[in-house]
């Protein structure tokens, strides 16, 4: 993630945002942009160039923090025709079937990506047991809830110090925590 004032020496924030949205290499990288400039104008024109968000000063730590978080959260990106999926240190490629974790890859079944990409497509989010089972295994399909947990079980575990992301909500589900 990018934040960025617009008011820079030599070349504005704006031209910045232009340059890192026309690169291939820079396109999918968050942009929050935080200045003085609040007119109304200011804003679309960011919002138009490819910011993720634009927050005016003065502004409270707290709700910067949260502004980010939020920026984060929704970072699921197109790159080059394929559908990824990043949450920090978290990238998953539905068109290449992988997970990158930490800079390594994993090595999962098609039920535990299948599962890991449900809960990450909507962090925060609390699936029920009967939801992850109609998204993974689909609809008609005869299979007891307990799976679910079965196959959560084992994708923390190959998931290891990052487990903890994945959290069981009692007596309901289970959801992503980015």
């Amino acid at each position: 993630m990018i934040i960025l004032d617009l008011m820079l020496p030599g070349i504005d924030g704006l031209g910045v945002c232009r340059k890192l949205k026309n690169d291939s290499s820079t396109l999918n990288i968050p942009i929050v942009m935080l200045t003085a400039k609040g007119e109304e104008t200011d804003i679309i024109v960011g919002l138009e160039l490819g910011a993720d968000d634009y927050i005016v000063k003065p502004f409270s730590v707290k709700q910067l923090i949260a502004r980010i978080k939020a920026v984060l959260r929704r970072t699921i990106v197109k790159e080059s025709g394929r559908n990824l999926i990043r949450i920090n240190d978290l990238v998953i490629d539905s068109t290449k079937h992988e997970v990158i974790l930490e800079s390594k890859s994993l090595n999962l079944t098609f039920i535990e990506f299948e599962l890991l990409k449900c809960l990450t497509s909507n962090p925060g989010r609390v699936f029920t047991r009967d939801q992850l089972l109609n998204n993974v295994w689909g609809e008609g399909v005869i299979v007891v809830d307990r799976t679910v947990d079965v196959h959560i079980r084992r994708l923390r575990k190959k998931m290891k110090s990052a487990a903890e992301r994945i959290v069981t909500v009692r007596e309901l589900g289970y959801k992503f925590k980015g």
